[in-house]
């Protein structure tokens, strides 16, 4: 595991260490849960994103409706 040094805010590191001592969890634990939560939260806006400007693409959504004729036909042989 690698070593990671950063400075933050004093009201931060005050509530850092509020909460890690009310969890009774290190506080690197509580850094590294929260970062990946927060990872996971901007990899779901990016999906959201893309959805919704692919929804916005008629030429995405025409071809997505061809695609779903011919497996219609498929499914119906």
């Amino acid at each position: 595991m690698s070593a990671f040094t950063s400075t933050l805010p004093d009201d931060l590191l005050r509530s850092l260490s509020e909460k890690a001592s009310k969890l009774a969890m290190p506080k690197n634990k509580l850094i590294e849960k929260a970062l990946r939560l927060y990872l996971e939260h901007l990899d779901k806006a990016e999906y959201i994103k893309s959805y919704q400007q692919a929804a916005a693409d008629k030429d995405l959504l025409l071809l997505a409706e061809e695609g779903m004729e011919n497996y219609l036909k498929q499914l119906g042989e």
